[in-house]
Order: structure tokens, then sequence, then C-alpha cells
């Protein structure tokens, strides 16, 4: 009973396996069929085309060749003396001594009534051709004349004539025949059939000797099996061929159609699909090869595998139980580790609290800075004004002083807004008088280190939606920053331009060394300056204020030098401003 169930699974196993390799068999050799088959097709027909072009150029250059023959010979002073002289004892002689030199078929010399008085073929000597198109038209025509005439025995003649004259008088004709056959040979022994047709469809040179005289259509009549037996055994045989073309006694081929650049002709070649069969059949058998191996191998390991399975049984017990002692063991190394675990991720939540804490206290500490170190400056004035008896300007200085402690609780609450990615409602802000103020709390700085400041302004105000206060702090960092990175220069400047657009855009130029590291620019405490001058939050605070208003803060290296920060906002326009 034992060996009945383990034999029933290994039977469906073996079932499965040789129905899939089946399956994936027949799918490998239907797809490398059509995939090959196109694949040897296209490589067939792009040879087929580069050999017609080839063909072409050949029956053009022999063309070309022959057609200049007749109007060199037109002009011989010796065949023009023989006509008018009536001596013709050496002009055949003469006209063969050419013959070898031009690869002509032919040479013929007629005089003025038609009659041959000298030919390469001395046979000809005496024929009249006063009917011939070559003759008649060679004498009405000025240039050289290109005549096709079908001969009596099969195939064409294809001849160049003009006519020769002495004293402005044609006294005769000059007959040059093109040997065109040489190429038919030289066609049937590399492809299956060749023909070129001229202007008017008709079938001028062909490697089939019947297809002459004919039209395409009547030389390709379409020849199929005699028998149904052979249709079958054919289509057996050919089960790897594609749409036929065309057909040549019963055989599928391919035709390829090219021009020839010379009165109209046109090209045609046939080539078979054996090679294509050939090819395609020989990987195809190789791949069923393959398969019957695939197989007598999964019979192998199949029946290998019934024999083992009962050896391996108990082993098998044996493992899963020293498996299930292993997993237990490791399920309490994994509680163990889970429990370490939430200790380090309760450990790492104070760190992080701390590191946020430690940034908050820089930021704050960076913030303040700018405020103090004016209040300082106020409170030496205010002393030196006392000490001169000069109270009301003390007392504007304590005003003064007042405005700063505003501004730094301002700060401290806009740093905790800027942590809580503020809440506060926005109001119209002119971003000239925001600049002025800014001006005005880095006046003490800019007055000690003597920078020239050049102001570019509008004459009509530019108003942004947004919180005065931050925006304040933003341009007192930019203005720090380029007062910093002047230090080393001999005469710092400092440029200001606002303009309006479809934004408000306040450029902050400087003529210091520039920017190294533009990526990392506004992160936080990146800074360039030397321990204890800062800690690397004023931009990184700046980037978020006016992200948080909307805009955008960016930096650049300017044309000539220093570096360009230039911070864009929305512009309120009168539709904003009446809602507000």
């Amino acid at each position: 009973m034992l060996r009945t169930r383990r034999g029933s699974p290994i039977s469906w196993r073996m079932r499965l396996s040789l129905l899939g390799l089946f399956v994936v068999a027949a799918s490998t050799v239907w797809i490398t069929n059509h995939l090959l088959t196109d694949r040897f097709t296209e490589t067939t027909r792009n040879r087929s085309e580069l050999r017609l072009a080839l063909y072409s150029g050949n029956l053009v250059s022999e063309l070309r060749r022959n057609a200049i023959v007749p109007q060199l010979l037109a002009r011989d002073p010796s065949l023009i003396a023989a006509l008018n002289s009536g001596d013709y004892s050496q002009t055949s002689q003469r006209l063969i001594s050419y013959i070898d030199e031009i690869g002509a078929a032919s040479l013929m010399l007629l005089d003025r009534e038609g009659r041959t008085v000298a030919a390469t073929d001395r046979n000809r000597l005496g024929e009249n051709h006063r009917n011939a198109p070559y003759f008649v038209d060679g004498l009405r025509s000025n240039a050289t004349v290109f005549t096709t005439m079908q001969r009596e025995a099969g195939g064409y003649a294809f001849t160049y004539s003009r006519k020769v004259e002495s004293q402005n008088q044609p006294i005769g004709v000059i007959v040059v025949e093109v040997d065109l056959a040489k190429f038919e040979r030289a066609w049937a022994g590399i492809t299956s059939a060749v023909f070129v047709t001229d202007s008017e469809g008709t079938i001028i040179l062909a490697t089939e000797p019947r297809w002459r005289g004919l039209t395409p259509s009547e030389a390709l009549d379409e020849r199929p099996p005699d028998t149904a037996i052979e249709r079958a055994i054919q289509v057996t045989a050919d089960w790897t061929k594609q749409e036929a073309d065309a057909y040549l006694e019963g055989e599928a081929v391919m035709r390829i159609d090219g021009r020839v650049p010379f009165r109209g002709w046109s090209i045609s070649s046939f080539t078979t699909y054996s090679s294509v069969r050939e090819k395609v059949n020989a990987v195809l058998a190789l791949e069923i090869m393959g398969f019957a191996l695939l197989a007598a191998l999964a019979f192998y390991a199949l029946s290998r595998k019934a024999t083992l399975r009962m050896t391996l049984f108990q082993r098998d017990a044996a493992e899963m139980r020293a498996l299930n002692a292993r997993l237990s063991r490791e399920i309490a190394e994994r509680e163990k580790v889970q429990k370490n675990l939430a200790v380090a991720e309760q450990t790492l939540a104070q760190s992080s609290k701390l590191a946020a804490l430690g940034e908050m206290s820089a930021a704050v500490s960076h913030e303040l800075n700018q405020p103090l170190a004016a209040m300082k400056t106020y409170l030496a004035g205010a002393r030196l004004l006392l000490n001169r008896n000069r109270p009301d300007e003390a007392l504007s200085a304590f005003h003064r002083i007042d405005d700063l402690i505003e501004r730094m609780g301002a700060i401290t609450q806009q740093l905790k807004s800027y942590a809580r990615k503020g809440q506060e409602a926005f109001s119209p802000v002119d971003m000239a008088e925001a600049l002025a103020s800014s001006l005005s709390m880095m006046e003490p700085q800019l007055k000690a280190r003597r920078v020239r400041i050049s102001k570019i302004l509008p004459d009509d105000p530019v108003r942004v939606m947004g919180d005065r206060m931050r925006i304040e702090q933003v341009l007192v960092n930019l203005l720090r920053n380029a007062l910093d990175a002047t230090k080393s220069v001999e005469d710092p400047e400092i440029e200001i331009i606002l303009a309006a657009g479809e934004t408000a855009t306040l450029s902050v130029r400087d003529n210091g060394h520039g920017i190294q590291d533009l990526d990392a620019l506004f992160e936080p405490f990146y800074t360039t300056k030397q321990p204890g001058d800062g800690v690397g939050l004023g931009l990184a605070i700046s980037s978020g204020i006016v992200s948080d208003l909307g805009g955008r803060l960016t930096a650049r290296n300017g044309q000539n030098g220093g570096a360009v920060f230039e911070m864009q906002l929305p512009v309120l326009n009168e539709n904003q401003e009446a809602a507000e």
C-alpha cells in the first residue's frame, strides 16, 4: 500500500515533465522556424538586391562604353576617304583592328544606299540595310542613335548608329552592335533567373530564352504541381517556406525588381527559397536532436529518483528533526536580538532628540549673533553720547536697542515656527523697505569694513505677500555672507539689485572669491569660515524661510568672480492685495 502511494506522485510528475518538455520543444521549434526563416529570407533578399544593382551597373557601363564609339568612328579620316572614293579594300581590316580595343559585338560601315561596304564579319559584306531602323534613324539624326531590334533567329540586337558626313553631306552610316548577350550567359550560372525589360515592358534580355519578346506576366505563368499527391509532398517538404513572390516551373521564388538608368529599362531577378529552407531545417534538426537528448535524460533522472526516494526517506526524517531543533534555537536567538534592538531604538531616539536640541541651539546662536553685535555697537555709541552730554541722541540709540530686543524675540519665535513649518498669516511686504531695514541693522559692520554698497531699485514699489521679519532675516544673512566673502578683497563691493517681473527677484552680488561647493551650500552646518566665525546654519535657515514663503533661494558664481545670491518671491498683484 505504501509503495502504491509513493509510486503515484512520481508517475504524475513524469507525465507533467514530459508534457512540459514537449510543449517547450514545440514552441521553441515553431519560434525558431519563424525567426530564422524571416532572417535568412531577408539576408537572401539583401544579397539578391546587391547582385541586381551590380547587374544593372554592368549593363549601363557596357552601353555607355559603346555609345561613344560611333561618334569617334564617324570622324575617322580613312573611313570618310573610303566612302568618298569607293575604295573599301582596307576598310574591313581597319574595323577588325578596332574591335578588340572597343569590345563591341561587331562593326559595320554602310554607304549612302544602305549597303554594307565594310564589316568585322566579312560574311555580311554586301547586305542591304536600307530599311533597317538603325540606318534610317542614323541618316535622319545628327546624334548617335540607339536601336533595339528583334532578330529572326531569336533574341535582340542592340546597336548604336551615326551618320558619316563629308562637307556637311551624309555619305554613310557607322553601326556598332553592343554585345549584351554575354551578360545573359554570366547571369545563368549565378542566379535562378534574370530578365531585363524595355520601357514598353517587353523582355529584351533573359536567362530563359523562351521569355524574350514576352511581358513579365506572360513569362511568369504559374505552373503548380500536377497532382494532389505532389502538392502534399511539396507542402510537407517546404513547411518553412513563406508566401512566394512568384513561381518558376512550380517552384516558389522571391522576386527582386530594380531600375536600369537607361531609356526606362528595368531588371528583375528570381531566387529560390531552397537555400533558406536548407539553413532553417539544419538548425531545426539540431534543436530537435537536443530536445530528444533532454527527454532521454529526463526519463533517466525520473527513474533514478524513484529508486533513490525510498532509501533517502529515513535520512530525510532525521534531517527534519535536526532542522526543527536548529530552528527552535534560531527563534530563541531572534527573540533575544529583537529585545536588544528595541533597547537600541530607544537609545537612538534619545540621541536624535539631543541632536535636534543641539541644532536648535546652534540656530538660535547664529541668528542672535547679528542683533547682539549691533546692540553692542549702539551701547558703545550711547555711552559716548552720554559722556558728551547729548542725552537726546543717546535716547535714539536706546530706542534702536529696544527695536533690536524686539527683533531678537521675533527671531526666536521665527526659529520655532521654522521648526514647525510656521502657521502665521502673511501680510503685504514692500521689498525696498525690508531691504532698507536690513541695511540699517548691518550699518555698523558695513561702516567698519568700508564696503561700497550699490543699489539698483525700481521706481515703483515691489510688494510680496509674506512675513517682513523673515524676509529681513534672509536679507541680513545674505548681506552678512557677502560681507564675510569680501574680507580678503582690497576694495570690497556689494551690489544689490531689485527687479519685478513674474516674480520679485532680489540679487546680492559681491566681488569675493566665489563659491567652491554649490551642491552643499544650503546644507545645515556647512561653512567655509574659520571656527568661531559661524556654524553654517544661515543659508540653510534662509532657504527654508524662502521656501515657506512660496519662493526660491539660489546661488551661483558670477562671470567676473564673486558670488551671486538670488531670492525670488511671488509678486503681490492687485487682486490679491484687494482680497487681503
